[in-house]
């Protein structure tokens, strides 16, 4: 018996996976109401909560990346031998075409998106998805040239089949320590990635990022070595091996920490042989992601920033560091929402310096307003926006990055952006 864990998207893909093999899954879900229901194909079983006896009947358990493998009933199931996958690890299984795969603490929808749109611009079938849009198991109904997934821990974690034709661990910074019992931990679950990969790309600016297994094939870093920047005349450019290839300010994304996406997405799809003129078409038009340090307003000389999918400290630091070069003023950042487990330290040295001032609030607001004395405690990220608005002024930026989860308040980050964009054209 093969045993579904998780509706949604993901689990309807893999239902329909199933059936076109001639083999009809039990489908469990601990949601009363799980998104998906009114469309299970008729037969398709779909039981609440996790039913320990009919576990004991599976032979393949495939599990949604938002179950824990530390989950009791899938610890007992283990432990009788019986295989857990997830849905990557099906896709993998089945894929005819090459394979990139990104993952990383911040910026794998960036560099995912880019590498994708550089595939399509050089004239190649393209399926993108994984942690990002479309189901990957949806992939396999396009003929592909290339596939380009986007990789969570999580996913990472049921995926055991995966040969990349290039791998990346962009960054790693704390994130998801409420389900991993530490750092070393939560960066194992990362390097899966690399697993029998032909191109091995690391970052030079963050060690962690190194696989244990395996050499490197290249690296990107903001210095001039291999894929990285180089000064000419006062002007910055992305370059290679110290050879300018396009200035940063010809670049509709700004900041290091988009320089540094998109030398990662021209590394990799070097490595898969995609030719250099496709690809800084690309990164000359690319404006960015939703909810990805996106300009909103201007309002009586103040600019806000949604960065809503800053989800963690890492990616918080990236987005302060990103914008205040430009900031003419003070920096006002809005932080809060569910933790997660992180330590909030790394914010606390910016405080004064980077950040002028930390609005904070939700589920662990608190903990953010005990940083320092340029914080400050408001009830929810509506009075964050009236409190910003009030005290801003002409030459200063609002910038959205919570360095949180959105769900204690939000049903996800998008939700969050959307009303925090609602809000500010409000003003």
């Amino acid at each position: 018996m093969v045993i579904i864990i998780g509706l949604g998207k993901t689990g309807l893909s893999c239902v329909e996976y199933f059936l076109a093999k001639g083999v009809t899954p039990l489908v469990m879900d601990t949601r009363a109401n799980p998104p998906g229901r009114d469309q299970l194909p008729a037969g398709v079983e779909l039981v609440q909560g996790l039913d320990r006896e009919r576990l004991k009947h599976a032979h393949m358990i495939v599990a949604s990346p938002g179950i824990a493998l530390a989950t009791p009933e899938l610890k007992e199931a283990a432990e009788r031998g019986v295989q857990i996958v997830g849905d990557i690890e099906l896709f993998v299984r089945e894929a005819q075409a090459p394979i990139i795969a990104i993952t990383g603490s911040n910026g794998k929808s960036t560099v995912t998106t880019l590498v994708g749109e550089m595939i399509a611009e050089a004239g190649l079938r393209v399926g993108v998805g994984g942690n990002i849009g479309i189901p990957a198991l949806e992939l396999l109904k396009t003929p592909a040239d290339l596939y380009v997934l986007e990789l969570s821990s999580f996913q990472l974690e049921t995926t055991h089949s995966l040969r990349a034709a290039a791998s990346v661990v962009l960054n790693l910074s704390e994130d998801h320590m409420d389900r991993y019992e530490g750092m070393a931990d939560y960066r194992a679950a990362k390097m899966v990635v690399h697993q029998h990969s032909s191109h091995i790309l690391v970052n030079r600016d963050d060690q962690q990022t190194r696989p244990d297994v395996g050499k490197a094939w290249g690296s990107f870093g903001l210095d001039s070595a291999a894929y990285g920047r180089v000064e000419v005349d006062g002007r910055l450019w992305l370059s290679l091996l110290g050879e300018p290839l396009l200035p940063v300010d010809e670049m509709k994304i700004v900041g290091a920490h988009n320089h540094a996406n998109a030398l990662a997405a021209m590394a990799l799809c070097d490595a898969v042989g995609i030719v250099r003129e496709p690809q800084l078409a690309v990164l000359r038009r690319f404006e960015g992601l939703p909810h990805r340090a996106r300009f909103v307003r201007e309002v009586n000389g103040v600019r806000w920033i949604n960065d809503s999918k800053a989800t963690n400290v890492g990616a918080t630091l990236a987005a302060v560091a990103g914008v205040r070069e430009a900031v003419q003023g003070k920096l006002i950042l809005l932080a809060g929402g569910q933790g997660k487990g992180q330590d909030f330290g790394p914010l606390q040295a910016l405080l004064g310096s980077q950040i002028d001032h930390m609005l904070c609030f939700g589920q662990d607001g608190a903990m953010l307003a005990a940083l320092g004395e340029q914080t400050e405690l408001v009830a929810n990220m509506e009075e964050a926006v009236k409190r910003a608005f009030a005290m801003a002024k002409a030459g200063d930026w609002v910038l959205l990055a919570p360095a949180c989860a959105s769900l204690d308040q939000f049903k996800s980050f998008e939700v969050r952006g959307d009303r925090f964009t609602e809000q500010v054209l409000a003003l």
